[in-house]
């Protein structure tokens, strides 16, 4: 009669526990499933998707006819350009080294939250004065780095409410300093969004700004009617 000896027993009873509770575990563990390459990673290994640009569009800002010329080429080639709302240089850098890496060009677009934001929340913005600073300075870095990145970048502001015209305005005067010294506008393009007003007064103010606009060589985009 052989008598095992109980630590021996009590290591081996241990052990097909702990082999039994291994093998349980695996039963419900999700089987492997072999990587397959999506399209997304597929597209980041191809070449670059540059679209085929006008010649009067060059890295940097597009402005005036350049711009007009970008926007025809887009629909004619039936393109759309990513316009992202910004908040800081880091977004502002991202979209452009987006653009660099998977194909221009890219618009870049300012709120007048975005422009106060970037001013920094703990000034005063009860006559937007932060906003038009933060928004002002923000289009600054983008002409600084914009060729650097080697894409076309549009400066667009987002939509803006008849209450926040003086935020434009503001604008529109930092771009009529900057038509003077270099022959273009700070910015590309500004968006008015007057839908809530009536629709005789969306289409008067929109012409007294076009023809402000106008002088320098910025677009205007407009809305007619409520979208939410």
């Amino acid at each position: 009669l052989i008598i095992p000896d109980p630590q021996l027993l009590k290591m081996k009873v241990t052990a097909l526990a702990t082999l039994a509770l291994l093998s349980s575990a695996a039963a419900f563990a999700p089987a492997a499933v072999p990587r397959v390459p999506t399209a997304l990673s597929a597209t980041a290994t191809e070449t670059k998707a540059f679209t085929k640009l006008p010649a009067s569009v060059k890295p940097g800002v597009v402005t005036g006819q350049a711009l007009v010329d970008l926007l025809d080429a887009a629909k004619e080639q039936g393109y759309a350009i990513p316009g992202v709302n910004v908040v800081g240089s880091n977004s502002i850098n991202a979209c452009m080294e987006a653009a660099m890496k998977y194909g221009g060009p890219i618009m870049v677009t300012f709120s007048k939250g975005g422009g106060q934001f970037i001013a920094g929340k703990a000034l005063s913005n009860d006559a937007d004065e932060a906003s038009i600073a933060g928004t002002i300075a923000a289009a600054k870095h983008v002409r600084e780095v914009a060729a650097l990145y080697g894409v076309p970048v549009v400066l667009h502001t987002d939509h803006c409410q008849k209450a926040w015209l003086p935020w434009i305005d503001g604008l529109l005067a930092a771009s009529e300093e900057h038509f003077a010294q270099t022959g273009e506008p700070l910015f590309s393009s500004h968006m008015l969004d007057l839908s809530e007003e009536p629709l005789e007064e969306n289409i008067a103010i929109c012409k007294e700004y076009l023809e402000k606009f106008a002088k320098v060589g910025i677009l205007l985009e407009f809305e007619l009617g409520v979208t939410g």
